[in-house]
């Protein structure tokens, strides 16, 4: 755990090597522990990479309350740790809400990002992702609540958090990125439209951008044959 400047506590798994340090950073409601994330740092261990990954807070073993959290705090709170543990040089891979944290990142640190990876990368999702009625319950109530298939819990909108995406739109104008970039995209699912890659890609300033679109695949992209695609571009970006 390490300790914002708050004093609230975040967790995370360093793990030293060579190369640029993969950061990994998690979707909506998800953790360090899911799928990708772990097989990717059982990847990394057998490499010999140097790896991150951490939760936000008020997700997964970190600190806080879920519904305190913002794109922008969990932004902040990926941008501490990276300051502290990723060293350098990194290669940011984001799944679906951390692909646009990794967007975000990659235009503040520059430089330091080289290569970018998204997984069903969802930029701007607080401005497409919810119909009008939805939107309405989130600036009257606070707060939205739906079923997921994702958890056993509701996934809960906050105002807060709807506020800092629409803050923090990226598809409306360039992306200042000039590193690789490479998307992943399922064009099975069900939340994130396809299509949303190749605006991405269309937005990126980088010359050397490649979308992968996987006909049969859905959002989470964790079959096995997803993630061995996963390691293969990860692998060919050092």
């Amino acid at each position: 755990m390490c300790a914002r400047r708050d004093g609230l506590r975040l967790a995370y798994r360093h793990r030293l090597g060579k190369g640029p340090t993969i950061v990994f950073l998690p979707g909506y409601m998800s953790d360090m522990e899911g799928t990708k994330a772990v097989m990717l740092d059982a990847w990394a261990a057998h490499s010999g990479r140097a790896m991150l990954r951490l939760d936000y807070a008020g997700c997964g073993a970190s600190e806080g309350a879920f519904e305190d959290g913002t794109l922008t705090s969990w932004q902040d709170d990926a941008r501490f740790l990276i300051d502290r543990f990723a060293g350098r040089d990194m290669v940011l891979v984001g799944s679906s809400m951390g692909g646009w944290i990794a967007l975000l990142l990659a235009c503040d640190l520059g430089p330091r990002v080289k290569a970018l990876v998204g997984i069903a990368a969802a930029p701007d999702f607080t401005q497409w992702g919810f119909t009008d009625a939805q939107k309405a319950v989130i600036r009257d109530s606070g707060r939205l609540v739906e079923d997921t298939d994702y958890g056993d819990q509701p996934s809960v909108t906050t105002r807060a958090f709807w506020e800092s995406g629409q803050a923090s739109l990226l598809l409306d104008k360039p992306i200042p990125i000039a590193c690789p970039v490479r998307l992943l995209h399922g064009q099975s699912d069900p939340d994130v439209p396809w299509q949303t890659a190749l605006r991405i890609a269309e937005r990126v300033s980088s010359a050397d951008v490649q979308t992968i679109l996987i006909k049969d695949g859905d959002h989470r992209l964790s079959r096995p044959e997803d993630l061995a695609l996963l390691i293969a571009i990860i692998s060919a970006l050092n």
